[in-house]
């Protein structure tokens, strides 16, 4: 999700430095040999992992809301401030850890057996779950039209391949902003590969790509974590108040301004508008991350498989009919039901045992598929 680390997988550990050997003893006409500065294994920082993981349990969330809400206006107000924010900031993490990325064999074979292998895997068991447990005989099995959550893992695709690209230009966030802009009111785009998704949340990727570990410094400082309380109490008041006019349209970023019967200039406002509120709610979430060990951290190396798996119990649950026998689940008490299932299903889906079953589908090895090193055969 190369050796770059996804924004789902476990950043490489580099090999230890070997120990010499005690009690060697050196001739005195023979220079003693120079001893290489000891290294020591590079730690995963639990910050990225717990940014990972409470960013996973805010899309389950959210995803768990959707069939629920109407009738709320609370609710709603509530989703569309997580839906504001919670997938920019995931982008931003991956385009972080994509900044290495090069189209060197290694790195390529890494982005085909832990991005692409998934999506192609994972688009086609959706698309049979639709089939069958959602009765739709007509569903087509096709990789062009992602279905529900895995157009994330082909814009990863997209964005990671073009990452030398973004890393070369001089200005590249204005060059992705202007893209985004320009999709947002350009309908012949399509549905093919979600590419208004890949277009409209370019901006964040490209962002990601550019900053450095002193920018997360200054997000975590203290002043950053007071100044958005009242930025999020702001943005949900805001949200409550704007939530019965505003089509949630636009915080998917899958249609043009043209598609949701608005005018054609107002993709382009609102794709900058969208970008402010968004990275402003981003820097917010990212100051109240935990810097420490928690016990949730170890689940954040597991993120991919709580973002393939928590659509089929969503997905089920539509598909059977619950939220349609169940009608109390629309109430406060409900809806507190729904986000505890949801934030306890996916955190079991983010565990290791859960890793290790999926790991033939998330991270292939695969072999078989690729030209051996030629310094090793």
């Amino acid at each position: 999700m190369f050796q770059a680390p996804s924004v789902f997988t476990r950043a490489p550990l580099p090999p230890a430095t070997r120990e010499p050997e005690p009690g060697r003893e050196q001739t005195p006409t023979a220079p003693a040999p120079a001893k290489a500065p000891p290294t020591t294994a590079k730690k995963r920082d639990p910050y990225f992992d717990n940014v990972k993981y409470l960013a996973i349990v805010l899309v389950a969330v959210a995803h768990a809301w959707e069939p629920v809400m109407d009738g709320s206006l609370t609710t709603r107000a509530l989703y569309m401030v997580v839906y504001a924010f919670h997938m920019p900031a995931f982008i931003l993490i991956s385009g972080y850890f994509s900044r290495t990325f090069d189209m060197s064999a290694p790195k390529v074979k890494r982005l085909i057996t832990g991005v692409a292998v998934p999506y192609v895997l994972f688009e086609t068991a959706y698309s049979l779950f639709k089939r069958y447990v959602g009765d739709s005989p007509d569903t087509a099995i096709t990789l062009v039209d992602p279905l529900f959550l895995t157009w994330f893992l082909i814009a990863l695709f997209i964005w990671r391949v073009t990452t030398p690209i973004w890393l070369t230009l001089r200005h590249p966030l204005p060059v992705a902003l202007g893209i985004a802009m320009l999709a947002s009111i350009s309908p012949d785009i399509g549905d093919d590969l979600d590419l208004q998704r890949v277009f409209q949340f370019l901006p964040f990727f490209v962002l990601g790509l550019l900053m450095k570990p002193e920018h997360f410094q200054l997000i975590r400082r203290r002043e950053v974590r007071l100044l958005s309380l009242p930025l999020f109490a702001g943005a949900l008041l805001f949200a409550y108040w704007i939530a019965p006019h505003m089509q949630l349209g636009w915080l998917y970023r899958a249609n043009s301004a043209q598609e949701m019967d608005a005018p054609w200039w107002s993709g382009a406002v609102m794709s900058l508008a969208l970008f402010g509120c968004a990275l402003v709610l981003t820097v917010g979430f990212l100051a109240w991350v935990p810097r420490r060990n928690m016990w949730f951290t170890a689940l954040g190396a597991g993120t991919i498989c709580g973002y393939l798996l928590h659509g089929f119990l969503i997905k089920g649950a539509v598909y059977t009919g619950l939220f349609d026998r169940y009608t109390w689940l629309s109430d406060p008490v409900g809806l507190v039901v729904v986000s505890v299932v949801a934030a306890v299903a996916v955190t079991l889906m983010c565990s290791p045992p859960v890793g290790r079953a999926l790991k033939f589908a998330t991270e292939p090895d695969m072999p078989w598929a690729f030209r051996k090193d030629p310094a090793k055969r």
